[in-house]
Formats: structure tokens, C-alpha cells, sequence
């Protein structure tokens, strides 16, 4: 079977790829999620498809699972597009930034929502401030790498969280862009058509 896969206006004219292609959505971010993500992209990286498009619609989750989701994007050896419907909050709002450069989609209507990393720490006090470093570590880890995707600073995205005053930060599809974590404010197009040629002998 041979499958011609349109990703308008990701390519500019159709492709021929074999095997059905792989796109991805992201809804949670915990273990499971993260070992559904890293299969998905595995076997993206083996349908011949040009781009592998994520679609990100969540509230975001686990830190940690979103450090394993970063890691198979930036070892795909095919490039990544961001789609955000409905939100990208949190973990959603980094991975987004993951997407490749004029990659990065939002829907007109969609929210994107940025925050610091937050932790549940329990036990003795010096297990409470390992954690609390570490969690200041994965913050500034995470919205470093943020900064950079994006063209920035490197303590861009941190600066600006704190002049939120470490509240939530909201923004619309069209302040996304003007921060360059979008690139484009729609959802592309996409269309796949399959030819299935029979041979008998």
C-alpha cells in the first residue's frame, strides 16, 4: 500500500510514503504517556512521512515525562511540527517549543499557560530542600531550553515568570506569537490519501 500524504501548508507538494503515517497526540504527561510518545516516534521515524505533526491539547503533568518526550524529539531524525488545539498548559507549553523552527502551530482559539515548576516534597527537612533544589533546577533547566527554541536570551522565559510575580501566566494564541513561541496562528491542513494496488497471479 502506498499512502500520499499531504501536509498542507507543511509541504509544499504531496509526498509518497509507504505505510500509513504517524501523528501524534498528547494529552497527559505521566509514564504512560511518555512510553506511548517514544513508541509513536520510533515508528515515525520509519513510514518515510516528512514531518511528524504533535498535536498538544493538556494541561499539562509530569516533569520528568516531559524530559523523556524532549528527548525523542531532539534524537527524530524527521522534523517535529507543534499543534496546539484547545491548550498548552504547563509541560504542554515547553514541548511546544520543541516543535522546529516556523513548525510551531496554534489555533486562533487556543491557550497557552506558563508557570514555574512546581513540586510535592514530603519527608525529613534536608529531604524536603534536596527536592526543592531540584525542582528549582528543572526550572531553570526547562524554560532555558524554552528561551533558546525560541530565539531568546537564555533567561528570557524565566524573567518574564517572575515578573508575572510567579503566578499563572496566560497567553493567547496571538501573545504566543508575539513572544515567538508560535510561529503561525492556524491549524495546517492535513490529508491523506491512499492508492491500494491488488496484483493476482
Amino acid at each position: 500500500m502506498n499512502v500520499i500524504k499531504y501536509f498542507s501548508p507543511l509541504l509544499k507538494e504531496p509526498v509518497l510514503i509507504d505505510g500509513l503515517p504517524t501523528i501524534i497526540r498528547v494529552r497527559k504527561f505521566d509514564e504512560t504517556s511518555a512510553k506511548e510518545f517514544t513508541s509513536l516516534m520510533m515508528k515515525a521515524q520509519n513510514t518515510g512521512q516528512p514531518v511528524v505533526p504533535v498535536i498538544i491539547d493538556s494541561y499539562g503533568g509530569q516533569v520528568y515525562s516531559l524530559m523523556s518526550m524532549i528527548s525523542d524529539i531532539k534524537h527524530s531524525k524527521v522534523p517535529v511540527a507543534t499543534i496546539v488545539q484547545g491548550k498548552a498548559m504547563s509541560c504542554g507549553a515547553i514541548l511546544f517549543s520543541f516543535g522546529k523552527e516556523d513548525y510551531r502551530y496554534m489555533d486562533p482559539d487556543s491557550t497557552m499557560m506558563i508557570h514555574d515548576v512546581s513540586s510535592m516534597n514530603l519527608g525529613k527537612i534536608e529531604e524536603i530542600k534536596a527536592g526543592a533544589e531540584e525542582t528549582e533546577r528543572l526550572n531553570q533547566k526547562v524554560y532555558q531550553m524554552m528561551a533558546e527554541n525560541c530565539g531568546h536570551n537564555k533567561d528570557y522565559f524565566l524573567d518574564m515568570i517572575h515578573e508575572k510575580g510567579h503566578a499563572d501566566w496566560f497567553l493567547d494564541a496571538d501573545e504566543a506569537k508575539k513572544h515567538n513561541l508560535a510561529n503561525h496562528i492556524y491549524v495546517p491542513e492535513m490529508k491523506i490519501e491512499t492508492k491500494v494496488n491488488f496484483k493476482f497471479k
